[in-house]
């Protein structure tokens, strides 16, 4: 019985002591290293998004502010500059080396002209025929007409401008078709006809 007695408290002895050891290495692994491994991704968050989003708050703060002094004197006081004209619409176009932007009427061009897409690149196509479309910042001011025949006169505009920046330009523009003013216009209505040329119903009798 003694040798039966003392072999079972040596081996419960060895069991505690086995399980003493085997609960100290769960509890200060686990939690540790998954505390650590999450905590920095939230802090590199939030700091690019901060970041990101204040350098372009100032730029949009006041857009007239900001055109009138890229234009000391206004635009009469230029030395780039081109009127171009479409239908009723007229257009005065001032260049300036930038990085492209394009400003109608105090009003960035994709607000002005209601983001069609027509419009857009009819404004983009000289610039884009001399390879332009990173090198210069165009300021408009466009009067008379609807946006369309504004878009169209903004083009003729920037083509005659640039040449003033080269008359090397003068070939290509001339090619494409961007320096010839369209002359076509509504016809004006007539006495007797319900419009310019659509006359009423005829009837005999």
């Amino acid at each position: 019985m003694a040798v039966s007695l003392s072999s079972l408290t040596s081996s419960l002895s060895s069991l505690s002591f086995s399980s003493n050891i085997s609960s100290k290495p769960t509890t200060l692994s686990l939690p540790r290293t998954f505390s650590l491994s999450r905590s920095p991704k939230f802090h590199s968050l939030t700091v690019t998004a901060t970041t990101l989003a204040s350098p372009a708050e100032p730029e949009i703060a006041d857009l007239k502010t900001y055109v009138k002094s890229r234009l000391p004197g206004g635009f009469a006081a230029q030395t780039i500059i081109g009127t171009g004209r479409r239908k009723t619409a007229i257009a005065r176009v001032v260049l300036q080396e930038g990085t492209g932007k394009i400003f109608i009427n105090y009003r960035d061009a994709k607000e002005y002209l209601q983001g069609n897409p027509i419009w857009l690149q009819y404004i983009k196509v000289p610039l884009l025929t001399l390879g332009y479309e990173t090198s210069f910042d165009v300021f408009v001011k466009a009067e008379g007409g609807g946006l369309s025949g504004q878009a169209q006169a903004i083009t003729l505009g920037i083509a005659r401008a640039l040449l003033k920046v080269s008359e090397g330009h003068r070939v290509p523009l001339r090619q494409q078709g961007l320096l010839t003013r369209d002359s076509r216009s509504v016809e004006r209505k007539k006495v007797g006809l319900k419009k310019a040329r659509k006359a009423p119903q005829y009837s005999k009798r």
